[in-house]
């Protein structure tokens, strides 16, 4: 059967979101490129993207629904059910996943009794697997409601979603304070976080990402050890012995041109023969 247009929004909602909307539209030449930030905005409000959601976005932006429906389902950071006021999201990309990411997820889901895209039933967390939380000097990662939670362990997420659940909350590795997803949701639309001192509270790059530019600054303390690129001369008083590499990035790689047992053949189109 065909669905039924979604329904508007009460009137004090829609007229409360359209002032909201008009605010961020105007921060663009084109109208249209206000979309991912609205869609933030209608998350906000019912804590999911919602047709009557979608519905919104495209009259305001005079769009189809089914264009911002393309965009809003094309992007993991919109959900399009309902979910937990705090979504944990556990990074088992290839780095977080060697350093303990797939066990500290497996730990969760049972801790937890639910699946991956699952929220608990007391509506508090949502579990799912991230690709990559961009973090991967601070492997294994857990993010809540897009804030880090670093070097994690299978204990300590149980502990972290534990305090959550019970109300307790629990303090970021860095980054501003957590909130809950909807307010996070108006945060990422662009609109301020109102909470004394979190935005101070952000900061910059923790001191493994700033590692190597500090090395490149000159600062050599630590224990870091990086080799010269390839081609230049070895550091002052180093003795490099037969087969040491200062960096497994200056190592020699098996390549076409340099491994006999694969040389590079010719390269044909597909379907060529």
């Amino acid at each position: 059967m065909p669905r039924l247009p979604a329904p508007d929004y009460p009137a004090d909602v829609r007229e409360r979101l359209a002032a909201d909307a008009q605010e961020v539209i105007a921060r663009y030449p084109d109208s249209r490129s206000a979309l991912l930030p609205l869609l933030h905005l209608v998350q906000a409000e019912e804590g999911h993207v919602t047709r009557t959601g979608l519905r919104f976005c495209a009259e305001v932006l005079g769009l189809t629904t089914a264009e911002v429906t393309a965009v809003a389902t094309f992007y993991t950071m919109y959900r399009r059910e309902p979910g937990g006021e705090y979504q944990v999201g556990v990074c088992t990309n290839t780095l977080c996943a060697v350093m303990g990411g797939d066990a500290i997820f497996e730990g969760l889901r049972r801790h937890l009794g639910i699946g991956n895209g699952d929220t608990t039933p007391d509506g508090k967390i949502t579990l799912e697997h991230v690709e990559c939380n961009a973090a991967c000097d601070f492997a294994p990662v857990v993010m809540v409601n897009w804030e880090f939670f670093d070097n994690q362990t299978v204990e300590s997420a149980k502990a972290l979603v534990d305090d959550l659940r019970a109300g307790r909350g629990a303090d970021p590795t860095r980054g501003a304070p957590l909130c809950t997803f909807r307010e996070t949701s108006r945060i990422l639309a662009g609109f301020p976080d109102p909470r004394p001192g979190a935005v101070e509270a952000s900061g910059g790059a923790g001191p493994a990402s700033l590692a190597g530019l500090r090395l490149a600054k000159g600062d050599s303390a630590g224990p870091a050890r990086v080799g010269p690129p390839r081609g230049a001369p070895p550091s002052p008083g180093h003795r490099q012995q037969p087969g040491e590499h200062l960096s497994s990035h200056d190592a020699p790689q098996k390549t076409s041109a340099s491994d006999p047992d694969h040389p590079a053949g010719p390269v044909t189109e597909e379907g060529e023969g």
